[in-house]
Parts: C-alpha cells; sequence; structure tokens
C-alpha cells in the first residue's frame, strides 16, 4: 500500500511540475493546479518534477519488487 501512495504521489508532482514549467517557458503563465495557490519560478518547478520522477520511479520499482 505505501508504495502505491508514493508513486501516486510522484505522479502527481511530476505532472504538475511539468505543467507549471512548461507553462511558463512556452506560454504566459504556469499551467496546472499549483499556479492557483502559490506563485513558483520555472526552478522550482522543474525541482518539483523532477522530484516527482524520483518518487514515481522509487514507488513503481518497489511495487515490481514486491511482486516478484
Amino acid at each position: 500500500m505505501k508504495n502505491e501512495v508514493i508513486a501516486v504521489i510522484g505522479w502527481i508532482a511530476l505532472v504538475q511540475g511539468g505543467l507549471g514549467a512548461g507553462g511558463q517557458l512556452f506560454g504566459d503563465k504556469a499551467w496546472g493546479l499549483l499556479q492557483k495557490w502559490w506563485e513558483i519560478p520555472t526552478a522550482g518547478y522543474v525541482v518539483l518534477a523532477l522530484a516527482g520522477l524520483a518518487l514515481a520511479v522509487w514507488g513503481e520499482s518497489a511495487k515490481k519488487r514486491a511482486k516478484a
């Protein structure tokens, strides 16, 4: 159960970080849900996306190890 939660949080953070960075780089403002509550710089969104990627990979690999 814990691995699934970590993976879901990672995927959500990856998507929100990617949307925020993509919106600020290719649009006029960040996209996604976080920009409604906080004003995060582009570098912050990139860090969020990388942290989300790390959590998603860790959670997914832990789920595969648990099934084996």
